[in-house]
């Protein structure tokens, strides 16, 4: 067992460093951005036109909360080339492994995120809002300068934990060819017949990497929390 864990440690951190963790990092940071724009639109009141963009990112987020993730990565990897559009895309809509992760994580993300935020800021008092306005402060500067930063903070735990969730959801990568740390476990455990170690040990990874980023977790909160009135 020694042996099968001391040749395939290399591997599965390999694969964890070109793939797991990148997937996990890009995809976040772009869920993030499309969590709060979807958070802002929804909250905006403008006109009729606008209700329009409103329902159309609130569908979005209705999708992508309504269906399982694995689901979602076969319908972009394996179902959207069969999708033929005259004259944009003829031959069906194909992505590389990586790309096709990349845009369901980040949209699955975006989807759960943009509630956490758009509860942040609505948890923020209107109070602050009206005392903003009073002192001549515009709209947009009340919401960057003031509200955002006070709903980072509350945000905070959540979106960490939708990290967390997400580090270990690109195991689910796996299904679609690309070759991060579940995959090169399964493959390993093919050629050594070994499942249970192999597997074992892949989730042994998986706990560290997520017992770390808990820690870096509960250090931010305490960061963020440090000038709030308790």
């Amino acid at each position: 067992m020694w042996e099968i864990i001391k040749t395939a440690t290399p591997q599965l951190i390999s694969a964890g460093i070109k793939y797991s963790i990148p997937i996990a990092l890009i995809s976040f940071f772009f869920g993030m951005v499309l969590a709060l724009m979807t958070a802002l639109v929804r909250l905006s009141h403008k006109n009729r036109f606008f209700l329009i963009v409103k329902g159309i990112f609130r569908f979005y987020v209705w999708l992508f909360r309504s269906t399982p993730l694995l689901v979602q990565l076969f319908i972009a990897y394996f179902g959207l080339p069969y999708l033929t559009i005259p004259g944009i895309f003829p031959n069906g809509i194909k992505m590389s492994p990586f790309l096709a992760g990349i845009l369901v994580f980040s949209l699955n993300t975006g989807a759960y995120g943009s509630e956490t935020i758009r509860a942040s800021i609505l948890s923020i008092s209107k109070g602050q809002w009206e005392a903003a306005y009073s002192i001549g402060m515009k709209k947009m500067q009340v919401l960057w300068d003031i509200i955002l930063p006070q709903a980072a903070r509350i945000s905070l735990p959540p979106l960490s934990n939708s990290f967390i969730s997400l580090v270990k959801d690109t195991s689910l990568a796996a299904s679609i060819t690309i070759p991060e740390m579940f995959e090169v476990s399964q493959q390993i455990a093919a050629q050594n017949y070994q499942p249970l170690t192999m597997y074992c040990l892949v989730a042994f990874y998986y706990a560290i990497v997520c017992t770390l980023l808990s820690f870096l977790q509960s250090y931010l909160e305490k960061i963020t929390s440090r000038y709030t009135i308790q």
